[in-house]
């Protein structure tokens, strides 16, 4: 008995090359739309050049340092030198230590993971640095733990540097408590260990002989950028916490949580100290 068997049908190359382009040009669309996201429409446009000529190593260099924040925070005092003579309070413990630490969860109440720190250099504004730090942090632990029922997630982090007699502590906070939105605070304590004097964001940019008319240029810039962002996202139906980069918060005079390592002015803008949200802005000089 003899089969026919169909005939196989001949491929439609020139089917499947504009399948393939179209696949391509898909993926393509869906990277500039989320580079979009991040670096806002603008700002993209001018990274995107012939070949990225544009983005120099400085940009690369620069994105790398800000998306690697969130390594900052080991919850420790890194190695460091100083000349300065240090009265310590406890004479076995660092300069700065973790005096206070819990990570218990209890079902449907709370998570906690805490790291809060203590300076420990007796005087007299140091103590109050340790004051406001307890006050902030530790506290705030200590009702969460009283609270039931409410599906709390409570974290503490820090880290500190000592460069050229600088004490720089940064203590990161974020909470989210039930329904709520996420709330994050950044608080900072630098201090001129050699002079016994806090020490201010003008005069840190002074120390390392930076101009400050060139990194308020800087900070405008970025604060611009981000509202720019903003506004490719509310255009798009998102709601996100505004910036008014007219505001005289984004001064130098005015900007008060900075962190130094590396040589590098780690200046902060979080939001959630003031208003209920986990957003924040970085600018690094």
């Amino acid at each position: 008995m003899n089969v026919n068997l169909p005939k196989k049908e001949k491929m439609n190359v020139r089917a499947v090359i504009i399948y393939t382009i179209s696949i391509i040009a898909c993926i393509i669309a869906v990277i500039v739309v989320a580079l979009s996201y991040y670096f806002g429409s603008e700002e993209l446009d001018r990274l995107i050049t012939l070949g990225g000529s544009s983005l120099t190593q400085e940009d690369i260099d620069y994105q790398l340092l800000v998306s690697s924040f969130d390594e900052i925070f080991q919850n420790q005092l890194e190695t460091y030198t100083t000349e300065a003579n240090i009265e310590k309070i406890d004479k076995n413990q660092d300069i700065v230590y973790t005096y206070y630490t819990n990570n218990e969860t209890k079902e449907n109440s709370y998570d906690l993971n805490l790291h809060i720190p203590y300076i420990n250099i007796d005087n007299e504004t140091i103590r109050k640095y340790n004051d406001e730090i307890k006050q902030t942090f530790e506290e705030k632990a200590e009702s969460v733990m009283q609270s039931t029922n409410q599906n709390i997630i409570y974290s503490v982090q820090y880290e500190a540097t000592i460069e050229k007699d600088i004490l720089s502590l940064i203590i990161r906070s974020n909470l989210k408590q039930s329904s709520s939105a996420q709330r994050l605070i950044i608080q900072t304590y630098n201090y001129d260990l050699k002079n016994n004097k806090e020490i201010t964001l003008q005069e840190m940019i002074n120390n390392k002989q930076l101009n400050i008319n060139d990194v308020q240029n800087k900070i405008n810039t970025e604060i611009t950028l981000e509202q720019r962002k903003v506004n490719d996202l509310k255009s798009l139906g998102y709601t996100i916490f505004e910036r008014d980069p007219e505001n005289e918060m984004y001064q130098v005079e005015n900007s008060k949580e900075f962190f130094v390592k590396n040589g590098k002015i780690y200046i902060v803008y979080a939001y959630g100290n003031e208003n209920l949200t986990s957003e924040m802005d970085l600018v690094i000089v």
